[in-house]
């Protein structure tokens, strides 16, 4: 949001909560812990709400189907059972000229929501039934004594709190402030510009959120102060890109039909037409002179790591030097695993580089990437350590990106030499989670899959007899010689004796033998091998609450449902080198079945794994199931997904109904930023990401995109750098720091 541009030596707006008269030192204390530590913390943020008793309507007034709002208290609540597995929860509301009974049908959570002698405000269509008004699933606003008898306007703000302040208190806060700062707020925006936008002025903005005089002036003002948080951070990543792209010590990397000729030879398939014209996107970066910065987006199977290495083979063949970069050193070996088999025949020179090898083999390494020697380099955040130097590094690959930073990603610039920069993830992004995580990235994306490869056929096992059945359909596919994983949500139990066929007793009925699956006539055409990574830190399989425990499945999994077929075992918990033999077994086709935590989200590439049984489905993100289904069908062979759930939430039911219904991972990825928000669709936060102050998604995705636009218009035509706009860039330039020019690190 907007900050006035003023002196701060003599800025009203930064003064300390603590000596604003009329609130103090306990007041302030309070006001820190929800993060508001000076007049302009307090003028800037936005109500969570606003209560509207300007439109009331009195009971002898109403009108049947039309949407009104009756106000009163609540002096009975009644919850029954109807026949049929239904419930009726019921509250009669007292509203002074009369009574209004407002019902919730199979919802009977709802009666937990409220007691006798509640104030509240019931807004929706009501209806006469039985000589009485009623309305059903209304909406439903608490009202406090204050609310209801303040002489004030009749729009009450409602705001964040913490214990020890109540609202009225807050209210008196917020007012003091007005009284103390409003003056001191400039507006960055010129008027004409605020005209284009319909946006009031910056003052009349923040006097209109916290003392609205309707609910439409509220709206008015809060939509003023989102944009304006919008459009500064718009121009932040923007200014970011644009002095990326102007740094000149970047290499020019030409790819000659020689070239690309060379490099497509060395892959046992041809590119798909995606893949082409991803190849295609990075070649022009490569070849412009200007510092690449692109985000390299696909689903699942769709073959980003093929184009990624295409990238590096081109930097390699015009004399640079190329580091793959991931998270853990489990991908990383992984990816090292897909390098040494498609570059077997080539004469690069290339090492992997983590926190694995010893004294010596580091020092060994690191010179000969100082010296030129090695190529190309795989590691982990090892590549990044302050000993490593490259003699001519011309490209960066960056795995998983949100498991990196922004700051990360700037550490191989250098005054002598600024890398190509090539980030990648396999989590496909809602566009609006794009444009703020990746908002300073040029965007590549991969959807199609490669000839052969089919979706996973996807179906949720929801009851006993659904249970039985889907065992039986395992049973019936492992003893064709296919491999299955079993997916759990936590480590638990002790340790499973034995990593191959261990038979311990099992613990009880837990695998209750669930559903009618068809197994199509397997295809013939071999896929070509593509391996997709897709990390998220073995820590977090260790850390989940709930669910069943893989140790515990494993065992009674061997003892049970899979007696007889060899199962293994891998989670986080376990020792580095006992996880990577149970996944190598696996991949070689010792072990029938591996039951596991979400360590095989990680780039595993099995081809004859055509199974992916999940455990408790409902304790998974949406995006997280998508990765894990991509696990299996990677081969000739029809893959399978299994949803194991017996929850009943709505919450958990629109998920996996999406699952089923979906194989596209940005229609996945949509989905579950609608149903949860942005943080299971990139997991973990990204350090260094210029951040949001008051706007959030997906609520305001629709502000975000009008505000990117306008922000892209002003840079492109570089109106942002005119005296016009002064003001803005210098808000921008205080709250983000210096982003017109490069990133550089020490």
């Amino acid at each position: 949001m907007s900050r006035p541009v003023t002196d701060h030596s003599t800025d009203r707006l930064a003064t300390p909560l603590v000596t604003v008269p009329g609130i103090g030192p306990r007041r302030a204390a309070l006001l820190q812990r929800i993060g508001l530590e000076t007049v302009r913390d307090v003028l800037w943020q936005i109500p969570r709400d606003v209560i509207d008793l300007t439109n009331v309507t009195p009971v002898r007034k109403l009108k049947v189907d039309e949407r009104q709002t009756v106000r009163g208290v609540v002096v009975d609540i009644d919850a029954r059972p109807l026949s049929g597995n239904r419930s009726l929860t019921a509250i009669l509301v007292d509203c002074g000229d009369g009574a209004v009974r407002a019902t919730w049908f199979n919802q009977p959570w709802v009666v937990k929501r409220f007691r006798v002698g509640d104030l509240v405000l019931l807004s929706g269509r009501f209806r006469r039934w039985r000589n009485q008004w009623e309305v059903n699933q209304p909406l439903v606003q608490w009202l406090t004594d204050d609310e209801v008898d303040s002489a004030a306007a009749g729009a009450y703000c409602r705001y964040p709190l913490t214990e020890g302040l109540s609202q009225g208190e807050m209210r008196r806060i917020v007012r003091e402030c007005l009284q103390f700062g409003l003056g001191s707020v400039a507006d960055p925006l010129p008027r004409s510009f605020r005209q284009r936008l319909h946006v009031p002025p910056l003052r009349q903005a923040i006097h209109d959120v916290h003392l609205p005089p309707s609910p439409t002036a509220f709206e008015a003002a809060r939509r003023r102060l989102l944009l304006d948080d919008l459009l500064e951070f718009s121009l932040g990543v923007l200014l970011r890109r644009r002095a990326w792209k102007s740094v000149s010590n970047v290499p020019r990397i030409e790819i000659t039909p020689k070239v690309d000729a060379r490099i497509r030879a060395l892959f046992p398939f041809a590119l798909t037409d995606d893949q082409n014209r991803a190849v295609r996107e990075i070649a022009q970066d490569l070849a412009s002179g200007r510092a690449m910065h692109r985000l390299l987006q696909a689903d699942v199977g769709a073959g980003k790591t093929v184009v990624a290495l295409y990238a590096m083979l081109a930097t390699i063949a015009a004399g640079y030097q190329t580091a793959l970069m991931a998270p853990t050193e489990l991908l990383a070996a992984q990816h090292w695993q897909v390098v040494e088999e498609w570059l077997a025949h080539s004469r690069v020179q290339r090492i992997l580089l983590t926190g694995q090898l010893t004294n010596r083999e580091r020092t060994c390494a690191l010179d000969q990437i100082r010296e030129g020697q090695i190529q190309l380099v795989v590691g982990t955040q090892a590549v990044i350590q302050r000993d490593v130097r490259f003699a001519r590094l011309g490209l960066v690959v960056i795995d998983e990106q949100h498991k990196f930073g922004v700051m990360q990603r700037a550490w191989f610039s250098s005054d002598r030499m600024c890398p190509h920069m090539l980030v990648m993830t396999a989590t496909p992004i809602p566009r609006s989670l794009c444009l703020t995580q990746f908002g300073d990235l040029d965007v590549t994306v991969i959807r199609q899959l490669p000839p052969g490869r089919r979706p996973v056929a996807t179906y949720r096992v929801d009851s006993a007899e659904r249970r039985r059945r889907a065992w039986q359909f395992v049973r019936e596919r492992l003893k064709e010689g296919r491999q299955a994983y079993v997916v759990c949500p936590r480590v638990g139990g002790e340790a499973f004796a034995g990593t191959a066929n261990a038979g311990v007793p099992a613990s009880g009925g837990l695998f209750a033998p669930a559903a009618d699956i068809a197994d199509p006539a397997a295809g013939s055409a071999q896929s070509p091998p593509d391996p997709e990574p897709t990390v998220r830190d073995e820590q977090d399989d260790a850390s989940a609450v709930g669910g069943i425990g893989a140790v515990e499945a494993a065992r009674e999994l061997q003892a049970g449902e899979l007696r007889g077929f060899r199962v293994g075992l891998a989670h986080g918990r376990m020792p580095r080198e006992e996880k990577l033999r149970a996944m190598e077994l696996f991949r070689q086709g010792e072990l029938d079945v591996l039951v596991c935590t979400t360590v095989v989200e990680v780039g595993v590439d099995v081809p004859n794994a055509t199974l992916m049984i999940v455990l408790d489905a409902d304790r998974f993100g949406l995006s997280q199931l998508h990765q894990l289904r991509g696990r299996v069908g990677r081969g000739r062979f029809q893959g399978y997904c299994l949803l194991f759930s017996e929850s009943r939430t709505e919450d958990a039911v629109a998920r996996l109904e999406a699952l089923e219904k979906h194989a596209d991972g940005f229609t996945i990825a949509e989905v579950d930023f609608e149903l949860r928000g942005p943080g299971d669709v990139l997991g973990t936060r990204q350090h260094g990401r210029l951040p949001l102050r008051a706007a959030r998604l997906p609520r305001d995705q629709k502000m975000l995109f009008e505000a990117y636009r306008v922000a892209e218009e002003l840079v492109e035509s570089g109106r942002i750098d005119t005296p016009e706009f002064a003001a803005l860039k210098t808000c921008v330039l205080e709250r983000f720091g210096d982003v017109t020019a490069p990133l550089k690190t020490g």
